[in-house]
């Protein structure tokens, strides 16, 4: 939401982080992810910084959820790793919240990111 504030200029990622009061360590990991996923451009050195790589009209929310969360684990059992619930096989509440997960990434897909920015 940041850098779709702040279109006109590259943004660094200390800028960031001292602005939302977050860990700077965290925010670049996640920027990181940004970048794979073609959603941020980065540029190193002097003058270097990032900006959005697509118009922010062009970005879905409950993409880059996904691609942030994306094993939106709510219950233990939603990772068959770690489960360790006893009543996994006879329990259907496991059905009813994956799908309301999947509602709320239907949900935000409709929004962009531009949306999500106040404009005054």
């Amino acid at each position: 939401m940041y850098l779709a504030s702040n279109p006109q200029r590259l943004c660094s990622v200390k800028e960031v982080s001292e602005y939302h009061d977050i860990s700077r360590n965290h925010l670049v990991k996640i920027v990181l992810r940004l970048v794979e996923a073609g959603y941020v451009s980065s540029f190193k050195g002097k003058g270097g910084g990032m900006q959005l790589a697509k118009p922010s009209n062009e970005i879905q929310l409950g993409d880059v959820i996904k691609l942030l969360e994306p094993n939106m684990t709510m219950v233990e059992c939603f990772d068959p790793a770690t489960n360790t619930c006893r009543i996994t096989g006879s329990c259907n509440v496991k059905h009813y919240l994956y799908e309301a997960s999947q509602s709320f990434i239907e949900t935000m897909n409709k929004h962009t990111l531009e949306d999500a920015i106040s404009t005054q």
